[in-house]
């Protein structure tokens, strides 16, 4: 993958912003009719492009900017909101997407892997950090030992949280955790040398971290869902990840078309759009730090 445009992340900024960053209940709606619109035909002449996105920032984005650029072309935008993870790949895998735009490739190799799905990235287009987030301390210091550290569930997520946790010095090591596949969060919470200060690793789904946080003492939560439930306003991050070429390319998040429409004309014409100077500057001005551009090919 050849980068194109990645902007740099200055952490000190990003913590004055709260700095976040990508599987809820089910269930879609479309912020044009309000249905889960199916994809548009291939009939020559189509000029309507049906993306699927979750709300925050993936949708704002695509409405609030990529809709005008795609005008510009002569191409009307779609976009059908979810609130999960899954509906949106299952629905672009039965054709009733044209995209979908959300995921990191970790999440969606695994899908494909898993659910038997035949799904391609085609652009990388932004990153949300992932944060360590508190409403009961702020500082990372002030943690104490026993306390309990929320994740996401799901595997690629959960990993990424434990990453986190080991890059800022709260787990030693990550033991066995994702390499070891009877290695669980319980095995982590009570190995003594991974983590010395008998932290509760506490897996619950994506979605409901920001809502269980009252009831944690801390949670690495997907930038997304942070920035849905206001949380850098509220109670910014103790600490957000930084990135290197590998985990740039790891943590970007994709356009996602179903394998065989790479080079389709629409899909073309979204790379185009979502991979613009207007949608550049839309993002540096609307989150400040807290969503990055990462321009890169999927290739």
């Amino acid at each position: 993958m050849k980068k194109r445009l990645i902007t740099s992340v200055v952490l000190a900024a990003a913590l004055s912003f709260g700095v976040l960053t990508g599987c809820g209940s089910e269930g879609a709606t479309s912020s044009q009719s309000g249905d889960a619109a199916p994809a548009a035909s291939a009939e020559a002449g189509d000029k309507t492009i049906t993306v699927g996105a979750t709300p925050v920032p993936h949708a704002e984005i695509l409405d609030n900017i990529v809709k005008e650029v795609l005008a510009e072309d002569g191409w009307t935008l779609n976009t059908v909101v979810f609130s999960d993870y899954v509906l949106p790949n299952t629905s672009l895998e039965q054709g009733e997407l044209d995209a979908n735009y959300f995921q990191t490739l970790g999440y969606m190799n695994q899908q494909n892997q898993d659910a038997g799905l035949h799904l391609a990235a085609v652009a990388g287009v932004h990153i949300e950090p992932m944060g360590i987030y508190s409403q009961k301390y702020t500082s990372l210091s002030d943690l104490p030992d026993g306390a309990s550290i929320g994740i996401p569930n799901d595997p690629d997520n959960g990993e990424r949280g434990i990453d986190l946790l080991v890059s800022k010095g709260l787990l030693a090591s990550k033991g066995g955790f994702g390499s070891d596949a009877n290695y669980t969060e319980d095995s982590l919470t009570n190995d003594k040398e991974a983590n010395p200060h008998g932290y509760v690793i506490t897996p619950l789904e994506a979605a409901s971290l920001p809502l269980s946080l009252p009831d944690l003492d801390a949670a690495t939560i997907n930038g997304n869902y942070a920035l849905e439930a206001e949380l850098p306003a509220k109670y910014p991050a103790l600490d957000i990840e930084s990135f290197d070429d590998e985990t740039t390319i790891k943590r970007t998040n994709f356009l996602v078309v179903k394998a065989g429409n790479e080079s389709s004309e629409k899909t073309q014409a979204l790379i185009k759009a979502l991979q613009s100077d207007k949608v550049q500057a839309y993002i540096d001005e609307t989150y400040k730090g807290a969503v990055i551009t990462s321009f890169i090919d999927a290739k």
